[in-house]
C-alpha cells in the first residue's frame, strides 16, 4: 500500500502539471498522512537540510565554469583544434563534433551547456557541407550527453549525493566508457555518412594544427588539472569545481580577454539560475527520500526483485529498462534523485559494485535526454541549431540505438567499467 501512496501521490503530482520539486513535496506529504504522523517543520528541516551539503556545492561552480567558457572563447576554441585535427577527413566535421563533445565534457559537465555551443558552431557548418541536416543535429545531440559521464559530471555529483557514494571513484570510473562512447558514435557517423556526397577539405598543414594546439593550450590544460588534483588527492570535487571556475574565470579575463567585467553579471546570472533549479530539486528530493526510507520503501523494492538477486546481470537490465522507460517522460535530475535512494539498497544487496551501477545508471538516465517527448538536449540543439524537432528526433535515431548497444555491453561485460576504474583509481 506504501509502495502505491508513493506512485499515486508523485506520478497524480506530475499528471495535473505540478512542477517536479512541488511533485516530490506533495510525495513527501502524501507518505507523511499515509503513516499519520504529518509535521510541517519536518518538511521544513530536510528541505532545508537538502541543499546544506558541502559535495553539492560542486554543482553551482561546475555550472559557472561552463558559462565561463562558453562566454570567454573556450569552448570556440576547443571546436578549432578539432577542425584543425579530423576536419579533412571524409565526414570530418562529424566527428569534429564527437571529438569536441568529448574534450568539452571534461571541462563543463553540462550536456545541455556543450550541446547548445557545439549546436550553435558546428551544425551550420554541417548542414552548409551537405550533410542532412536532422543527422547533423541528431549527431551533436548524442555528442553532448559524454558531459554526463566524462568528469566532472553533474549527474555523478548528484549521484555520489543521494546514494552516499565517492564522487572521485564516480568521476574517475566515468573515463574510459566516456572515452569508448565517443569511439561508438564516431563508428556509427561512419556508417550513416559514409555514403553522402560530401566535398573532403583539404588536409591543414602541421604548422597550423599546432597554431590551434597552441591556441587551446589553456582550455586543454584544465581537465588535466582536475584530473590528476583529484586522483592524487589534492582537492576534493568540490574544491575542484571551484578551481575549474576561477581557472575559467582568470583565462576568459586576462588571457583570451573575450570576457568583459561587464559581461559577468549575465554569466553568473545564467549559472545561477540554472543552479537554483537544480539545488531546489535536491532539497525537495530529500523530504521524499527521507519519507521513503522511513515508510521501508526500499526494503519492498528490495523484496520485489529478491528473485533476481542470485543474477546481477538479469538485475541491471530491469533496472536499465526502468530508467530509460521513466526517461522518456522524466528529467535526468529527478530520476536520480527519485530511484537512487529506493534501487540502490537492493543493487547493493545482491553483491553489485555501487560505482559501476552509478556509471550504468547515469548512462540510462542520460540516454533518457535524448528520448522525447521530454528529451531535453533535444530541445536545446533543435532551438539553438533551429532544426525542426522531429527532424533531430529522426536524426539522432541511430546514434541512440548505438548508445544502448554500449549499455548493454556494460553490463554483460562489467569489467569494462571495474577494471580501467581500478587502474587509474590506482586501488
Amino acid at each position: 500500500m506504501t509502495l502505491l501512496v508513493f506512485l499515486g501521490a508523485l506520478l497524480g503530482s506530475m499528471f495535473i502539471g505540478l512542477p517536479i520539486a512541488y511533485a516530490l513535496l506533495m510525495t513527501g506529504v502524501a507518505l507523511m498522512w499515509h503513516l499519520d504522523f504529518f509535521d510541517s517543520q519536518i518538511v521544513a528541516q530536510n528541505l532545508l537540510n537538502g541543499a546544506d551539503s558541502f559535495p553539492l556545492m560542486a554543482v553551482p561552480f561546475f555550472m559557472l565554469a561552463g558559462e565561463l567558457m562558453n562566454a570567454g572563447g573556450l569552448s570556440r576554441r576547443i571546436v578549432n583544434l578539432a577542425l584543425a585535427a579530423v576536419g579533412h577527413i571524409k565526414g570530418g566535421l562529424g566527428y569534429v563534433g564527437v571529438l569536441a563533445a568529448c574534450i568539452l565534457a571534461s571541462l563543463s559537465g553540462s550536456a545541455a551547456a556543450d550541446a547548445a555551443a557545439l549546436s550553435a558552431i558546428l551544425v551550420p557548418m554541417m548542414v552548409k557541407a551537405g550533410h542532412d541536416k536532422g543527422r547533423s543535429a541528431g549527431l551533436i545531440a548524442a555528442s553532448g550527453i559524454t558531459a554526463l559521464i566524462i568528469p566532472p559530471s553533474i549527474g555523478f555529483i548528484l549521484i555520489g549525493v543521494v546514494g552516499n557514494m565517492s564522487i572521485t571513484k564516480l568521476f574517475i570510473a566515468g573515463i574510459a566508457p566516456g572515452i569508448l562512447m565517443g569511439a561508438v558514435l564516431a563508428t556509427t557517423w561512419y556508417f550513416v555518412s559514409r555514403h553522402e556526397n560530401i566535398a573532403t577539405p583539404a588536409r591543414v598543414p602541421v604548422k597550423v594544427v599546432l597554431g590551434k594546439v597552441r591556441e587551446g593550450i589553456w582550455a586543454l590544460l584544465l581537465p588535466v588539472i582536475i584530473l590528476v588534483g583529484l586522483r592524487f588527492g589534492v582537492f576534493t570535487p568540490t574544491e575542484a569545481g571551484v578551481v575549474a571556475a576561477v581557472y575559467a574565470l582568470f583565462v576568459a579575463l586576462f588571457v583570451y580577454r573575450e570576457l568583459r567585467v561587464k559581461d559577468l553579471f549575465e554569466v553568473f546570472l545564467a549559472a545561477g539560475k540554472t543552479t537554483a533549479m537544480v539545488m531546489f530539486l535536491v532539497a525537495a528530493a530529500l523530504v521524499s527520500s527521507w519519507m521513503i526510507t522511513i515508510a521501508g520503501l526500499p526494503d519492498q523494492i528490495t523484496n520485489l526483485v529478491a528473485p533476481f538477486a542470485n543474477n546481477p546481470i538479469l538485475l541491471m537490465f530491469i533496472v536499465v529498462g526502468l530508467v530509460l522507460v521513466v526517461g522518456c517522460a522524466m528529467d535526468m535530475v529527478p530520476i536520480i534523485l527519485i530511484l537512487i535512494p529506493v534501487l540502490l539498497p537492493a543493487v547493493r544487496d545482491a553483491g553489485i559494485d555501487p560505482i559501476y551501477f552509478g556509471v550504468v545508471f547515469m548512462l540510462a538516465c542520460a540516454i533518457g535526454l535524448l528520448t522525447p517527448p521530454v528529451g531535453a538536449v533535444l530541445n536545446v540543439v533543435a532551438a539553438v541549431s533551429k532544426v525542426s524537432l522531429p527532424q533531430v528526433i529522426r536524426g539522432v535515431g541511430p546514434f541512440i540505438l548505438a548508445q544502448i548497444a554500449i549499455l548493454i555491453l556494460f553490463i554483460l561485460f562489467p569489467g569494462i567499467i571495474t577494471i580501467p576504474a581500478t587502474w587509474l583509481g590506482g586501488q
